[in-house]
C-alpha cells in the first residue's frame, strides 16, 4: 500500500503546473486517476508507475512516463530520498 504524501514544492509556469515530491520508500500517490493528462519522471532515487495492466521502474536516465486523462495510476518510491516530478 502507497502511503499519501503531497507536494513539497508547486509551482506554474506559463500555464505548466510543476509538483516535487520527497518521498521515502513506500510513499506517494496511491491509485487515482485524473481527467487531465501529465507525465512523471524520476529525478533522484528510484520509484515505480503503476497503471492499466503495466508496472514501470523509474530511474533518474530514464525518459517521463505519459500519464493518460482517465486512467487509474500511482506512484511509489521504491528507496530514501527518492525525488518525482509531475507536470500537467
Amino acid at each position: 500500500m502507497t502511503i499519501l504524501t503531497g507536494p513539497q514544492r508547486l509551482f506554474v509556469y506559463k500555464g505548466l503546473q510543476v509538483s516535487k515530491f520527497l518521498l521515502n520508500k513506500g510513499e506517494g500517490l496511491p491509485k487515482h486517476e485524473h481527467i487531465f493528462n501529465h507525465l512523471t519522471m524520476c529525478v533522484s532515487g528510484s520509484c515505480v508507475v503503476r497503471k492499466e495492466n503495466v508496472e514501470i521502474v523509474l530511474l533518474p536516465e530514464d525518459d517521463a512516463v505519459d500519464l493518460p486523462a482517465n486512467q487509474w495510476h500511482e506512484i511509489e518510491a521504491l528507496e530514501n530520498n527518492t525525488i518525482i516530478i509531475n507536470m500537467e
